[in-house]
């Protein structure tokens, strides 16, 4: 009895003891809402007049941005017409761009006016020339073009095998003229270099000592051509042994692919074997070597000795320290496989990496090693003794249901302008037999155009204009191209959808970005056709990069930070915006600046800063993409040729689906 009254007053006791802590947990809670409420009474409200609106309906398409008026035009909207609500910038976001807005006031200067663009004047203008030259060779060139660009007739026989010698500073190079095939080799003979001392300014602010590393690594890679100039080449295999480690602080080999300057996802090796399913051409993407990390489960006496007594063997295991040493001789021979690359060093295995979606054998043009390396000589054998055939009939399939339907007379929805380098036979081909079959541009809603500048090389050049005579989608602009100009296509395109079309809206994407048309007009018709329209994946706030490769001087760009822009790949602007540009393109008082997408953000900008119309609206949407692409895209980017006809394949099949590196 006496153990069951101790237990009844001890839960008497809890009872009472929970009936004195509620009122003080809901005191504490709502000092805690008081205080929330006192520190974020400066966010203000989106209903205020002085803040960024906020859409009518929480499953409206995007977000709008707009600026600070005294009277704002009525922002009606009509409400969207199925599929899922796209994700817009947040409240806090919003609030940011208020208080940016607010900290310029109306003193502040139109973008770009302070900065100095005589280099890309200088550069424009030798383009220019050099253009108007290269037109007159191309249109007087009387010559087999097909013949020419294929090396069909007089082919000029590759070598089957290369031999370079080493010696030489800096980045060892050499030239596969057909490319490779499925078993040649490249063989690299030579030493890895003595650590040097790096410093890294992310570890000195983590207060990881004074910032120094020691850093002891080099590349190999096979590389493709150029797209245009100022655009770095492909990386069709990266290698990068880092003796060291990185961030790891293991030592490990890493392997990854690079197309328009977009590295893809690497794959990295650092003593862990492979999984026994994940093989390329039977070989593991990784082998196993000695970690310091992972030692080996020491057998126990009891247990070696049943195993003796049963008569059980036990088997022998070799183990392999990492492959590379500083300052020891190395033999790393690459050999292409059916289904990837193998590497191999002093004859063992090491690692494979598959072949990625948008990269062939022949594509491996170039062999380059750079880092800190010192390279004794390098072999090719087994090359492929003649060149892929080129032919334009092979790339270019002539046939009359690729052709482009005349310019209407009568108004479109949409124009788009498509910005293309001038060898991309390839990348046209692939955009006019896949999303440029959409309905709307067959019937004629939607007008869509190739913009391409010239080549230095004249046969190219008359290919180009052999290609537009045939298909009639191609615009040339007579002037040679450079990446630092691609903002001139820009221009170009605003101009076409000006006087020669009559479009509502006006759509800019490069090459490699596949357009789910029906998705992104019915994103157009979601938003007030009386505003501005300003549609893409926004970038706010960013800042110019002042130091390394694509360095942004203080002359090129004096502000602190970019205005908001639209991510180059695929935007949309309002006919306004562009008539805007023209004009002001047309009386010389267009500024220009190198990037393209900085430049059209600038515009729009200055357009809604001196227009007396109504403010433009910035609707944002990360499924325009940048970096690849996500499922339910509204457009995809860095996609090859191949992955262009899958994601029709798939799209015709009711799947909004990527296609991508596996």
């Amino acid at each position: 009895m006496k153990r069951a009254r101790s237990s009844e007053i001890f839960l008497v006791g809890r009872a009472r003891a929970r009936r004195r802590l509620a009122p003080l947990l809901a005191a504490a809670a709502f000092a805690y809402l008081v205080f929330v409420s006192v520190k974020l009474s400066g966010l203000g409200s989106w209903e205020d007049a002085a803040s960024i609106p906020r859409p009518e309906t929480a499953a409206s398409r995007g977000e709008l941005l707009q600026r600070d008026v005294p009277e704002r035009a009525p922002r009606g909207r009509r409400a969207a017409a199925g599929g899922a609500a796209v994700t817009g910038y947040g409240r806090i976001t919003g609030e940011i761009l208020r208080r940016h807005e607010a900290l310029g006031g109306g003193s502040r200067r139109r973008w770009g006016l302070r900065g100095n663009f005589s280099e890309l004047e200088r550069m424009a203008s030798e383009a220019w020339a050099l253009g108007a030259k290269s037109w007159e060779e191309a249109s007087a060139f009387s010559g087999d073009v097909d013949a020419i660009i294929s090396g069909d007739g007089a082919a000029v026989k590759c070598p089957a095998s290369l031999e370079l010698g080493g010696g030489g500073e800096g980045e060892t190079a050499a030239f596969l003229p057909c490319g490779l095939a499925v078993g040649s080799a490249v063989t690299v003979v030579a030493t890895a270099r003595a650590a040097v001392a790096e410093y890294v300014e992310a570890l000195e602010r983590s207060g990881s000592g004074n910032g120094t590393v020691m850093v002891a690594q080099f590349a190999v890679e096979l590389r493709g051509l150029r797209a245009s100039e100022g655009e770095d080449p492909p990386r069709i295999l990266h290698l990068n042994p880092r003796l060291r480690g990185d961030w790891s602080r293991r030592p490990v080999l890493e392997m990854n692919t690079c197309f328009r300057m977009q590295w893809g996802k690497a794959q990295r090796c650092d003593g862990t074997p492979s999984k026994d399913d994940d093989h390329v051409d039977g070989f593991p993407k990784c082998e196993k070597w000695e970690r310091r990390d992972m030692a080996d489960s020491k057998e126990t006496k009891t247990s070696s000795w049943f195993n003796r007594f049963i008569g059980r063997a036990k088997k022998p295991e070799m183990t392999w320290p990492y492959p590379f040493l500083e300052g020891k001789m190395f033999v790393l021979t690459i050999q292409a496989g059916v289904e990837g690359y193998h590497i191999n060093v002093g004859g063992r295995h090491v690692a494979s990496f598959p072949h990625r979606m948008g990269f062939t054998l022949e594509d491996a043009t170039g062999l380059a090693v750079t880092g800190g390396i010192d390279v004794h000589s390098v072999y090719a054998t087994s090359l492929p003794k003649a060149h892929p055939s080129f032919s334009l009939q092979n790339v270019l399939e002539m046939s009359d249901k690729w052709k482009a339907r005349p310019v209407p007379e009568e108004p479109i929805q949409l124009f788009i302008g498509i910005l293309s380098a001038t060898n991309h036979f390839a990348e046209r081909m692939a955009i006019r037999k896949t999303w440029m079959q959409f309905p709307a541009i067959q019937l004629g809603n939607v007008v869509a155009r190739f913009f391409v500048a010239l080549s230095h090389r004249k046969e190219i050049n008359a290919a180009l204009k052999k290609e537009a005579e045939y298909f009639g989608d191609v615009v040339i602009l007579p002037f040679i191209d450079r990446y630092e100009l691609v903002v001139l296509k820009t221009v170009a395109i605003c101009q076409y959808g000006v006087q020669n079309v009559t479009a509502e809206y006006i759509m800019k994407c490069d090459d490699d970005t596949f357009v789910r048309l029906d998705v992104v007009l019915q994103q157009v018709s979601t938003f007030n056709r009386t505003l501005p329209l300003y549609l893409g994946n926004l970038n706010l706030l960013h800042r110019p990069l002042r130091s390394g490769k694509w360095a942004v001087t203080f002359e090129e760009w004096p502000e602190l930070v970019y205005p908001p822009y639209a991510n180059g790949p695929g935007y949309v602007i309002s006919i306004d915006i562009a008539r805007d540009i023209a004009s002001r393109h047309a009386n010389q008082s267009l500024r220009l600046f190198k990037m393209e997408d900085v430049s059209m953000g600038m515009w729009v900008e200055d357009y809604n800063t001196t227009t007396i119309a109504a403010p433009v609206q910035y609707i944002h949407s990360w499924k325009f993409c940048q970096y690849g692409c996500v499922d339910n895209y509204f457009t995809a980017h860095y996609q090859s040729p191949r992955q262009m006809l899958c994601l029709w394949d798939k799209l015709s099949l009711g799947r909004a689906q990527c296609c991508n590196y596996r």
